[in-house]
């Protein structure tokens, strides 16, 4: 495409004068136009405002005639599976309800229709409290600990309803939202029923079964149940989330002061501060015992705090490697998960041979309930693991594996030689004083979380400042480090260089030919993927985990449909998200053939040549620089850049540097070319010199090849001099026009102008008007819609250019990879100045 700012702006037609004000008005018409949502919501709060339940829900009074529970059906009160759908246990009750309902219920409106969208809120109301009810029965007939003492509790809440409405609404979505919503709902509801442990995540859970069955017989497909199969890329995601939610519940427990779910019974995955009676308690039992609590209650109340969730942050770490597909986070995954089910094994053993330390006979029962529970949730990920191995064969670079290596194996040997050696320096701060010995048996206990300290080992407790910013910052530090180092080495795309790539690919393009923007693929900075018997191709750059293609397919005509979904399993086998850009209608038809989306990005501007004349009222303008130029001494000459003679090149840096700093903002990449652009030989330059061999203005052209010849040219560089002929733009590619007219080309590409489009009648959709918007706020700055309206005066064909992308859900991704693209030297200073040019 071409960079440049030309003649003044021009408003494009169809500019919303309050383009923000158009969009917030979409993202909230679903919400408008969910009259029963806002009519249940309304009613909601109303009640709870009348009967002032909204502070702390309802009064017990009032609890045992709405409530739902064994209680109330043991002692006749139908009605409650209904009434507590009208009520939330508080304030804070009542806006997450609010927050489900409004995500679940308003969609389903639009696609289930209001009746039935009502009647399964009701319906999955009653059945799902129903069935939570009676899963708590049964447990409480079990002897079950954790549902005999639900068996006494009352509650209320819509969400039971909620959630059924969204399983059934999972039917009516994609077979990507599909899997994602229901994973989300049971997820949800799981989360809360075994970390929380209350009576509402128990009915939460009866609503999302119930509304997942009654999706099934609702909206069943004709035909065969049959397993659908995911992609490794979704797979790796579902595998991800369930990783992600096994180390989120235990933090979203700790945010409840009477959280008792089976998996939250030891509190040991987050550790929890002790409480002052057990600081009494402590205290009266001996002065060790005291400074022991003692140092625990100063580590809480220091940073080192963040070490209680040392194992949950270690947990999402790891399932962002596993999103990503990679080996190692899988293998660290298991080994995790093998350790802690080794952890419990042994606390039962220890439980089973001395059961008298652990709790009074009475309670021993429901101590090895407690232990079976826990062992069970990473036993089950285990499981989960290793039966979606497969998945998980991405492994990461020597190098990439011996530099985090490093640095991990560094920053421990530090930390452990710090909390050694200076402890040692400080050994009368210890109680008792701390010997070499002691000081290497507490190194265990210093990288593990608080709740397990003293565990395996004995370690020196701390009463000096010096020896507790030792205990507190020594493996906080060592962590943090790992953390990141981790984080950044699974989040680095891993990208494996073919020198031979690139001569493969041109010779592709040069025998087969692509698009008018195909030869952009023979720039630096892209790595290629070639279809399994090499008649097509696919240029792309990693960033992040977008996998960011520049331009469409090319190679063979017959075979780039078919390398759409090629390059998208090739992307989905290494985690990224393939995103097309600037590509055509053909490439768009297949991708949206596989269920992906697209939106226009940039509109294609082709100028047919054969009986191109530049007669008529429209052609004023270029007649008028052609005559101009003429009489000023100003002509068209054809040049190699690499050949150039030096007093040109010269000139042509000096005008690009001065369009630069004239601007004060970073030069765009990716698919606008710069200096280093025209330095190939394929590439020819039209420049416009006097007769003093000053140079006016200059623009590159790049070949559009059929049957290894030039078909057609491509406008790609276009800069001219500040102080020069001012219609020389105009000139050179007028000129441009007339010489490869007669060298026989079929057409010139005048490339297109990202961001600007051509105004239709069709109403765009909410991501286009975003993006019309951003076009807009560029405009000042890089003027892509006047360029666009520039190159109208040639009379161009406009050919849509689109970015097909196959999830919704990765857009802000995407976005931030092709701003990197676009500007990937960008500096701070750059930055800012950019910012107040769109503030200006």
């Amino acid at each position: 495409m071409s960079g440049t700012t030309a003649p003044p702006p021009a408003p494009t037609p169809g500019d919303s004068t309050h383009p923000w004000r158009v969009t917030l008005d979409r993202l909230l018409a679903p919400v408008r136009h969910a009259p029963f949502t806002l009519g249940f919501l309304a009613v909601l709060w109303i009640v709870g405002a009348v009967t002032g339940s909204l502070g702390s829900g309802p009064s017990r009074h009032r609890m045992e005639h709405v409530g739902a529970g064994v209680p109330a059906l043991a002692e006749g009160r139908w009605w409650t599976p209904v009434s507590s759908l009208l009520w939330c246990p508080g304030l804070g009750g009542y806006l997450g309800a609010t927050a489900i309902v409004l995500l679940l219920v308003t969609p389903s409106e639009r696609r289930l229709g209001v009746a039935r969208t009502a009647a399964v809120l009701v319906g999955g109301q009653i059945l799902g409290t129903l069935l939570g009810t009676g899963i708590v029965q049964l447990g409480n007939v079990a002897g079950e600990w954790w549902l005999e003492e639900l068996a006494g509790y009352l509650a209320v809440s819509p969400t039971v309803g909620a959630l059924a409405v969204g399983g059934v609404l999972s039917y009516r979505l994609t077979a990507l939202w599909r899997r994602r919503t229901r994973l989300g709902i049971v997820a949800f509801a799981l989360v809360m029923t075994l970390y929380v442990g209350h009576l509402q995540g128990v009915l939460r859970l009866g609503g999302a079964v119930v509304g997942l069955l009654l999706g099934a017989v609702l909206y069943r497909r004709a035909g065969p149940l049959r397993l659908r199969h995911s992609s490794h890329t979704e797979a790796r995601v579902l595998v991800a989330l369930v990783v992600a939610a096994a180390a989120i519940g235990p933090m979203v427990a700790i945010l409840y002061r009477d959280a008792y779910g089976p998996l939250n019974s030891f509190q040991i995955y987050v550790s929890v501060q002790p409480t002052g009676q057990e600081v009494a308690e402590a205290c009266a039992a001996s002065a060790e015992d005291c400074h022991f609590v003692h140092a625990l209650r100063n580590f809480y109340d220091s940073p080192a705090a963040v070490m209680a969730v040392l194992v949950p942050a270690l947990m999402l770490v790891l399932a962002e490697g596993l999103r990503r597909g990679l080996r190692l986070a899988w293998t660290l995954a298991v080994l995790v998960h093998l350790a802690w089910t080794a952890l419990f094994s042994w606390w039962l053993h220890d439980f089973l041979s001395h059961p008298a330390g652990w709790a009074e006979p009475a309670e021993r029962s429901t101590y090895a309930q407690a232990f079976a529970e826990q062992m069970l949730l990473p036993v089950l990920i285990v499981a989960l693991l290793l039966v979606t191995r497969a998945r998980f064969g991405l492994r990461l670079p020597r190098s990439a594996t011996r530099g985090l290596a490093a640095v991990v194996g560094g920053s421990l040997v530090l930390a452990c030689a710090a909390y050694v050696g200076i402890g040692y320096a400080v050994r009368d701060q210890y109680d008792p004083a701390a010997t070499p010995p002691v000081l290497f048996s507490g190194l265990a206990s210093e990288f593990l979380p608080p709740t397990l300290l003293a565990t395996f080992t004995d370690w020196p407790v701390p009463v000096g400042g010096t020896a507790q910013a030792l205990f507190h910052y020594c493996g906080l530090v060592f962590w943090l480090v790992a953390l990141v180092a981790l984080l950044v080495t699974f989040r680095r795309p891993r990208l494996h260089t073919d020198a031979d790539a690139a001569v493969r690919a041109r010779e592709l393009l040069t025998g087969h030919g692509g698009s008018t923007l195909s030869f952009l693929t023979t720039w630096d900075g892209n790595y290629y993927w070639f279809d399994a018997a090499g008649r097509s191709a696919v240029a792309y750059r990693v960033i992040a985990t977008v996998a960011l293609t520049t331009g469409e397919p090319f190679g063979a005509p017959d075979a780039r449909a078919a390398a759409v979904g090629g390059f998208a399993r090739h992307c989905d086998e290494r985690g990224w998200t393939p995103c097309f850009y600037s590509v055509g209608e053909e490439a768009r038809s297949a991708a949206e053939a596989l269920g992906w989306r697209s939106v226009q990005v940039a509109e294609d501007t082709v100028v047919p040549l054969p009986g191109l004349a530049f007669t008529g009222k429209k052609w004023q303008d270029v007649r008028t620089a052609l005559n101009k130029a003429k009489k000023e001494g100003i002509t068209a000459e054809w040049w190699s850049y690499p050949e150039a003679p030096v007093a040109l090149t010269d000139q042509i840096r000096s005008i690009s540097e001065e369009w630069v700093a004239d601007k004060g903002l970073p030069e765009m990449g990716f698919t606008l070319g710069g200096l280093e652009e025209l330095d190939d030989p394929a590439v020819r330059c039209l420049i416009a010199v006097d007769g003093d061999r000053t140079v006016h203005g200059i623009t590159s052209w790049m070949p559009v090849y059929e049957a290894g010849l030039p078909a057609g040219w491509t406008l790609d560089f276009m800069r001219r001099r500040a102080a020069g002929f001012r219609g020389s733009m105009e000139f050179l590619i007028a000129s441009a026009a007339l010489g490869f007219q007669e060298e026989g080309a079929r057409f010139l590409s005048l490339s297109g102008a990202p961001l600007a489009r051509k105004a239709t009648e069709e109403p765009p959709a909410a991501l286009q008007r975003i993006l019309d918007y951003g076009g807009k706020v560029l405009e000042p700055v890089y003027g892509f819609r006047s360029l666009l309206n520039f190159k109208s005066k040639f009379q161009p064909q406009y050919h849509p250019m689109y970015m097909c992308y196959p999830d919704p859900a990765a857009l802000p991704a995407i976005t931030r990879a092709i701003g990197k693209a676009y500007l990937p030297h960008m500096t701070a200073a750059q930055g800012v100045r950019l910012m107040r040019q769109f503030s200006a």
